[in-house]
């Protein structure tokens, strides 16, 4: 089992799991679980903080659990409490 203390800085793991982020899977996800307009309008996301549709933070974290679970990526423990606040650093479009 490893820790992640037995982890490097920018280790990098791939995951067979892809994942096509396209405005239909956007806007499906955003009326199920987060209906705000700039996840669901392209022309109401215009005028927003994000400049156009954005995909929920929502739905990148569930992809990207799905792209870590993939992967080799396993942490003694599981995945639970990854060891940090979760960012956005930019919208997914």
């Amino acid at each position: 089992m490893q820790y992640f203390e037995d982890y490097a800085v920018g280790q990098k793991f791939t995951s067979p799991c892809r994942r096509r982020v396209d405005a239909a899977a956007i806007t499906d996800f955003a009326a199920a679980y987060d209906p705000q307009p700039f996840h669901l309008d392209a022309a109401a996301a215009k005028d927003s903080a994000f400049g156009g549709l954005a995909a929920s933070g929502w739905h990148t974290a569930a992809m990207t659990m799905r792209l870590i679970v993939g992967s080799a990526f396993r942490p003694a423990g599981g995945i639970i409490g990854f060891g940090g606040e979760l960012q956005w650093l930019k919208p997914v479009r």
